[in-house]
């Protein structure tokens, strides 16, 4: 009777692991986005997405009762970010930059540096925001999530979502001369 049980909870458990890992092969991209702005470069946001997985991993016998994969996995990702920069150690460490991929296009050079510059320049006013906001305006952008799954996945009232996302985007269009 115990190796029934053992049985069961073994096949949950792959059924489980199959469904994180098509999750984060699905929200990769987004996670890998939300990080890096977090953590502040790119090496650092694909450590700290591996050790969220693995988080996510160990407690994958749980997903079954959560009904919000997706607002989950951000959840752990995001904090998994905040106690990774918040540690003492990476705060006396310096980033180093980004490798720019080399990737043909068929755009004009001059448009290509246009479009680089603009990228930098957004780059360059998301990370001015507060961190709070930057999870905010991510979670929203990169995740592609409703201020309620934000609300969900960072544990916070919706209309604080709403505030910090108007602060964001006010800051943004600031920075970048946008009109209102």
């Amino acid at each position: 009777m115990n190796s029934q049980v053992d049985s069961i909870e073994s096949v949950e458990d792959e059924a489980a692991g199959k469904k994180l890992a098509a999750e984060f092969e699905h929200a990769h991209r987004e996670l890998m986005g939300t990080l890096y702005y977090i953590v502040g470069n790119a090496e650092e946001a694909r450590d700290v997405l591996q050790e969220a997985f693995l988080k996510c991993w160990r407690n994958r016998s749980s997903i079954k009762e959560i009904t919000n994969l997706r607002g989950w996995v951000f959840r752990i990702a995001v904090n998994t970010a905040r106690d990774h920069r918040k540690s003492a150690w990476n705060r006396k460490r310096q980033t180093l930059p980004d490798e720019v991929p080399l990737v043909a296009s068929s755009k004009a050079p001059e448009q290509e540096l246009m479009q680089d510059e603009q990228i930098r320049q957004l780059r360059s006013a998301v990370m001015r925001l507060r961190p709070e906001e930057q999870e905010v305006f991510l979670l929203r952008q990169n995740g592609e999530m409703t201020y309620e799954a934000i609300a969900d996945a960072v544990a916070i009232p919706i209309g604080t979502v709403k505030t910090r996302m108007r602060s964001a985007l006010k800051q943004l269009r600031e920075s970048l001369g946008a009109n209102p």
